[in-house]
């Protein structure tokens, strides 16, 4: 008992809960998002692995050089923004060239504080309205896909909506463990049980391009989304439990990784926020002990990335509307959190609408998707108003 409740049991054991609820709530979105914008089946899997491997590396690193739980994520807004984008300009080359450019950004946000800044500075009903409005389409689907496919769909929606009752930190794990029981279920029936060869893991190099579509439809707002959802809450979230983030080795190291593993198809990796208080907080340990759960989530991610080719290879033969369901219950709470955000302020509602609207509706204009779009007419808008911060 005593090893137990001052040595490393509970913070060990806390990490590994960490990195499995990450990785089972959000895998689903970062293969939609990486599929939206051109990757093929194996480079979807590559991309997987490499977001999973280079997450957990942070997160050990990180945690184990500054004595802290820093846990280290794959952008799950980043990646939802991926799936509503669409290919672009160049294919996926051009995506991995913008991953590439985002990874030397937050390292240059690292280096240059005054970057930072100049992110917070975006009016936050801005910002949030952006998120939910390429989180809309991804939180529809699992509606469309009960109604498609009823019979698969169903005990996956269920299982969600009763565990978010009872234990809503597992609601989304273990629906996608339903998910997993419905696809084997149909492999099974329809012979397709995918082959030993494409269970391997095995990682597949992009040569980078750069076109101009992708550095504005893709790195822009990939960057803010990424910046504004996840490194700056995971910083605040760290703060609540006494934590003060190593800012610059914080963000070079995310920002290095995300540009190592972006030509193997990783998006970008960054701090953590949800999850992070799952590792910072009582039920980790002792404050003095809690950074063993940053280093034991990383190992578990890295875990987690042997197998993630295998889980990819059953999930892309899943039955249609399944993984829908699963993507879009899991980014159901950030999309909440995002609608509330964007309408906190009473005087920013109508240019946060504006926004929001834009960005849900998928238009691209001059090759340029929604999501840029949004933040420029939203910002617009709301300059337009002379709507004051409520920092002001």
């Amino acid at each position: 008992m005593e090893r137990s409740e001052n040595g490393t049991m509970v913070p060990v054991g806390a990490g590994i809960v960490t990195a499995l609820v990450g990785y089972t709530s959000a895998f689903a979105v970062v293969l939609a998002g990486l599929r939206g914008v051109g990757a093929s089946p194996g480079q979807a899997a590559s991309g997987l692995l490499a977001v999973t491997v280079t997450m957990g590396a942070a997160s050990a690193l990180l945690s184990w050089r500054y004595r802290m739980p820093i846990i280290s994520a794959w952008s799950t807004p980043g990646a939802a923004l991926l799936a509503t984008t669409g290919a672009v300009a160049g294919g996926w080359p051009a995506a991995v060239g913008a991953f590439v450019v985002c990874g030397v950004l937050f390292v240059v946000t690292g280096l240059w504080p005054a970057l930072a800044r100049w992110v917070q500075r975006i009016p936050t009903p801005i910002a949030q309205a952006m998120l939910a409005g390429v989180l809309l389409p991804l939180c529809i689907a699992p509606v469309k896909a009960l109604a498609a496919h009823p019979a698969a769909v169903a005990p996956v929606l269920l299982v969600w909506l009763v565990l978010l009752k009872v234990r809503p930190r597992w609601a989304v794990p273990l629906a996608f463990v339903v998910a997993l029981v419905v696809i084997a279920i149909a492999l099974v029936r329809d012979d397709a049980v995918p082959a030993f060869s494409a269970l391997v893991p095995h990682v597949e190099w992009t040569t980078p391009a750069w076109t101009l579509q992708a550095m504005t439809g893709v790195l822009l707002p990939l960057y803010i989304v990424t910046m504004a959802s996840q490194n700056i809450p995971g910083a605040a979230v760290l703060a609540t439990y006494g934590y003060s983030v190593p800012w610059r080795p914080a963000l070079t190291v995310t920002g290095v990784l995300s540009a190592v593993g972006a030509p193997f198809g990783g998006h970008a990796i960054n701090l953590a926020a949800i999850s992070a208080a799952l590792a910072a907080g009582p039920d980790a340990g002792p404050t003095s002990r809690r950074w063993i759960a940053g280093v034991s989530s990383g190992a578990a991610n890295l875990v987690l990335g042997v197998v993630s080719t295998g889980l990819t290879a059953v999930v892309l033969a899943a039955p249609e509307g399944v993984i829908q369901a699963v993507a879009g219950v899991a980014l159901v709470g950030a999309f909440a959190a995002a609608c509330a955000g964007a309408m906190a302020e009473v005087e920013a509602r109508v240019p946060a609408a504006v926004t929001f609207v834009v960005a849900a509706s998928g238009t691209t204009v001059a090759g340029i998707g929604s999501a840029f779009w949004a933040l420029v007419v939203g910002i617009v808008v709301y300059l337009l108003l002379g709507v004051r911060r409520s920092s002001e």
